[in-house]
């Protein structure tokens, strides 16, 4: 690590990466950790979870990182544009030379004192119920007359008379002055919110401003504001400020635009986009009524063509009934003929199925003389079979050899003895005879 530059070594000649390191230390050693204010400008956020952005004021701007173990904490996403108080490090990125501030935390300009009362009240708020969908009232489709709180000197209200005045042209508007800046503001906007519930003149209200800051906005974060919005009688929209303005007011009312015009547009239907769709509708109803007309006439037709005399209906119902009767003549007489053919054919099918009997008798006794000889022929060759079967089992009995004069020899284990060399002089031996056993001692042995 290079030593800092003292006033003793001050002509040294630096490298470019020891002035940009001794310049950090210097920065990070001799600058605490201090809040700046300013604009976000340029922000990105990489893969990793870092952030970079620019803060800028009207005269000049710094680098800002603020890293993902840091910025993770947050509950809400800084965007460009929006103004921001951050708590940070100053120091130099050495490998660019870039002067920038490391971020350690951040928050939104003014969240001060007016912020926090501003989540004390929405919090007591929304506790108390005046943030449930339930209790909002629906807007009606077709408002026979808008109510508008606002300035009368702001853009925000011609915005909204011009947005009425295109979209529905012919739709009456009451304007209730107040002042929506400044320490009275909240109470003028209750009172007149009061007013327009009494009189009921209106189907719907629209309470708007354009933007600004917190502090521009605040009448709309008061509590009176809120409870006044939430007992009207009437309707609310709110349009307050821009998209990214969010007051108490718009959490309260009934429906939330995020700008004046939107607030407008919401409260009226488009004329002429009404229009279209009652010339659709017409067109649509004209074709039905013309496809009925049309249907009708084809049934008119079809009944006419089927409208006949009834004298000749007789005669044709006559007519029909002849048919019909020398159908069924022709059937009953075809069905008797067609059953007659078959009895006759099962007649001729009984007289050539009769049994003869006497055959049959001759062929049962031939066959029961050849079961006879065929019987007492297989049971001759088995007889036979079983004598020669006998005669060689007892050709092959060991009793028999042992009958004729032979012996079998064991040893001590019950082993058979087949050759001499299994035993040696002095084992214990026994000799089986035809009859008997016989236990002996090995004295010699000869022929090994």
């Amino acid at each position: 690590m290079p030593p800092l530059p003292t006033l003793d070594n001050y002509h040294e000649v630096f490298t470019v990466s020891k002035l940009n390191y001794c310049t950090k230390v210097l920065l990070e050693q001799t600058m605490p950790l201090l809040w700046v204010r300013g604009e976000v400008s340029n922000l990105k956020q990489y893969h990793s979870g870092h952030w970079y952005f620019s803060l800028k004021d009207a005269n000049a701007q710094v680098r800002c990182v603020m890293f993902r173990h840091k910025n993770q904490y947050l509950d809400w996403q800084p965007k460009d544009g929006l103004q921001v108080e951050v708590r940070a490090l100053v120091t130099l990125y050495e490998s660019r030379g870039d002067f920038q501030l490391n971020v350690e935390t951040i928050r939104r300009a003014g969240l001060g004192k007016l912020f926090e009362a501003f989540e004390q009240l929405k919090t007591r708020l929304e506790q108390a119920g005046l943030f449930n969908p339930e209790r909002k009232k629906i807007l009606p489709i077709f408002p026979q007359q808008i109510g508008i709180i606002t300035s009368p000197s702001t853009a925000a209200l011609r915005d909204t008379l011009s947005t009425l005045q295109r979209r529905m042209p012919m739709l009456p508007v009451i304007i209730y002055p107040s002042p929506v800046q400044g320490a009275d503001a909240a109470k003028s906007i209750v009172a007149s919110i009061k007013i327009a519930s009494k009189r009921a003149d209106c189907d719907v209200l629209i309470l708007c401003r354009g933007g600004g800051s917190i502090e521009d906005l605040w009448s709309f974060n008061e509590e009176i504001v809120a409870q006044a919005i939430a007992a009207c009688k009437i309707p609310i929209i709110t349009g307050i400020g821009h998209e990214t303005d969010f007051t108490i007011a718009d959490f309260v009312a009934d429906k939330r635009a995020p700008t004046p015009t939107g607030a407008a547009e919401l409260a009226s239907q488009d004329s002429a986009e009404l229009l279209r769709s009652l010339i659709t509708l017409l067109q649509r109803l004209q074709r039905v009524i013309v496809q009925h007309l049309e249907r009708c006439m084809q049934k008119t037709d079809g009944f006419g063509h089927r409208l006949i005399h009834p004298g000749e209906r007789i005669h044709n119902q006559r007519i029909h009934l002849q048919h019909l009767q020398e159908r069924l003549i022709n059937n009953w007489a075809y069905y008797i003929e067609k059953r007659n053919w078959k009895l006759s054919e099962l007649n001729q099918f009984l007289t050539l199925a009769t049994p003869k009997i006497a055959p049959l008798l001759e062929q049962q006794n031939e066959f029961a003389q050849r079961l006879h000889f065929a019987s007492s022929r297989f049971l001759e060759t088995r007889r036979v079979s079983l004598l020669h079967n006998q005669a060689q089992l007892a050709h092959l009995n060991p009793q028999s050899v042992l009958e004729r004069g032979y012996s079998i020899t064991y040893s001590t284990d019950g082993k058979v003895i087949r050759n001499s060399k299994l035993i040696n002089p002095g084992d214990k031996i026994q000799v089986k005879f035809a009859k008997g056993k016989a236990y002996a001692e090995v004295t010699e042995i000869k022929n090994r």
